[in-house]
């Protein structure tokens, strides 16, 4: 149990830094839940494809997974940048659920492989894919209210704090520290 709690919160960290980059957005209830719900069905459901596809593919989409969340989570880290440069009013636009869904998959992508080991080492799959999503929901709703403090803290500037962290997250996970 201690080891399944362990890859819980090292599968949930992407989703932690990534929620402090959402929440400079602004957080709200609807905030909280759309991200917890998104992420933690995210990181829940991706073991179970792994699962189902097998070894062969979970490991070769598992490892692409880390680059294409990368590029992703850039991507939309760079989005925000430009947005926030190109906007006189300065006020942040809060994450639309497109944007939310485009971050989960991105970044959950790479847990296609914990599927596959969660079945040869035999632990309850899903039990185990419960823990993986509540710990993520945790982590995330932790990282919206650090975001939400960043956010008083840049102020109009908070949007551009939003790209910069995400961008981040996505060189963060290109280099293998959030995978």
């Amino acid at each position: 149990m201690l080891t399944l709690l362990l890859v819980a919160v090292s599968v949930g960290l992407s989703n932690f830094a990534a929620s402090i980059g959402i929440g400079t957005s602004g957080v709200d209830a609807g905030t909280r839940l759309r991200v917890g719900l998104v992420f933690g069905l995210f990181e829940a459901g991706m073991p179970l494809v792994g699962l189902l596809i097998g070894d062969q593919f979970a490991d070769q989409v598992g490892r692409a997974g880390r680059w294409a969340g990368a590029a992703t989570l850039g991507a939309i880290g760079l989005y925000s940048i430009i947005s926030s440069l190109r906007r006189r009013d300065r006020q942040p636009i809060p994450a639309g659920l497109a944007r939310l869904l485009l971050a989960g998959l991105a970044l959950s992508l790479d847990n296609l492989v914990i599927g596959f080991a969660l079945g040869t080492y035999r632990a309850p799959i899903v039990v185990s894919a419960v823990i993986i999503g509540a710990v993520s929901v945790a982590l995330s709703l932790i990282g919206l209210e650090i975001g939400a403090r960043v956010a008083r803290w840049a102020g109009p500037r908070a949007e551009l704090a939003s790209g910069v962290i995400l961008l981040s997250v996505g060189a963060a996970m290109a280099g293998g520290a959030l995978s």
